[in-house]
């Protein structure tokens, strides 16, 4: 979906298609014509944004297949869907029963993270609608904070300045602005938005221009943090570090960890195959909910896990609503958007293919209604 901003730009509001995962070109064209493309019929928009994830396999035939890419063009047309952005975190589909802190392999020091978003940002530059003011990628926040150091720093730098001349290539090459948004998260080097915001410094552009490097900012992970918005976007503001990308969804909070019934809906929600992080207000985590057991029980926890905004809390647990309202007012409440890409990250759906397009379609509205009322025009 577009929305016209009160200074003319487009914001653009789309959905997280890793919920329709897909390791082959023919898995992911049939995701987008059994899923994304009834979610918008049932929409009624003339174009609805996916933020594809692809695989590094995939990627790779995606950036050195013209006719593959032709293919996967053909399918977004047919289905009137637009791609802005694309999901860059996960490189590869895990089989195993837990993936746990791979999910950040291979990290920023690894040389193949660093082909694998190369081929991204070569696919994207050709995906990107040609009215885009530029095209976004997601990534790790550089690797799980164990274990860290200054010699692989100075590896995640490098990495990172050979994709900023990248970029800058590729918009010599093709006219495009492909742009980098690195994540914060939970347990990650780069876990609190101020860690953030100190690395990517050095990518902030003067005078109030576009960096090709900024943050990804994901309300759910600042919600887990117990980070407050007013302060973090001073923050930013202060550091001039550009929000590239946001991400749109709810985590559940706890408020009395001694609610034994509470406690075990908490630990029923997401898969054990992924960490479920559990932050203690004022105190300190553990990286799954399996241990939260180590917590104080003092004070509210709160678990990485991606909830919709539009259905009713978890019994006995409430969400970080007011948190995910907060970030939109200020990322596209005020008179000029912080980022034009807008994508709602909900992964725990009901498994079947008719359910899994009326939960989308439900949290797209309840999203829509959200920024009608913050005053955007809907595109039509």
């Amino acid at each position: 979906m577009r929305f016209r901003h009160r200074d003319g730009s487009i914001v653009h509001l789309g959905y997280c298609a890793t919920v329709h995962p897909a390791g082959e070109l023919d898995e992911l064209i049939a995701g987008l014509d059994d899923c994304a493309g009834p979610v918008r019929a049932a929409l009624d928009v003339p174009v609805l944004g996916v933020g594809l994830w692809f695989p590094h396999r995939l990627a790779d035939r995606l950036a050195n297949s013209p006719a593959s890419l032709s293919k996967l063009r053909r399918s977004l047309h047919r289905n009137r869907l637009e791609v802005v952005t694309l999901n860059g975190t996960p490189h590869s589909q895990f089989t195993e029963k837990v993936v746990g802190s791979k999910l950040y392999c291979p990290d920023w020091t690894d040389p193949e993270r660093l082909r694998y978003t190369l081929d991204l940002v070569d696919v994207l530059a050709e995906l990107l609608p040609a009215d885009a003011s530029y095209g976004s990628i997601s990534t790790v926040p550089l690797a799980w904070r164990v274990p860290w150091s200054k010699a692989r720093n100075r590896a995640a730098r490098e990495a990172f300045d050979r994709v900023e001349q990248h970029l800058a290539r590729t918009e010599t090459r093709t006219g495009r602005t492909i742009r980098l948004a690195v994540e914060t998260e939970p347990g990650c080097v780069l876990e609190m938005v101020g860690q953030a915001t100190a690395w990517l410094d050095r990518y902030s552009s003067p005078y109030g221009g576009t960096s090709r490097i900024g943050l990804g900012l994901d309300a759910c992970h600042l919600a887990v943090q117990f980070e407050e918005p007013a302060d973090v976007f001073q923050m930013l503001w202060r550091a001039g570090v550009d929000v590239v990308k946001g991400w749109l969804s709810v985590a559940p909070t706890l408020v009395d960890p001694s609610d034994a019934a509470a406690r075990y809906v908490l630990t029923q929600l997401g898969t054990p195959k992924y960490l479920r992080q559990v932050r203690e207000w004022g105190g300190p985590g553990v990286d799954d909910v399996a241990q939260a057991y180590e917590l104080s029980g003092h004070a509210a926890w709160r678990m990485h896990t991606h909830l919709p905004a539009h259905t009713a809390p978890p019994d006995g647990l409430s969400v970080t609503t007011g948190v995910l309202d907060e970030c939109l007012t200020r990322l596209v409440g005020g008179g000029h958007p912080l980022t034009q890409h807008l994508e709602s990250e909900v992964y725990v759906w009901p498994r079947g293919r008719q359910s899994l397009v009326r939960r989308i379609t439900k949290e797209l509205t309840w999203l829509r209604d959200r920024l009608t009322d913050l005053g955007l025009d809907e595109v039509h």
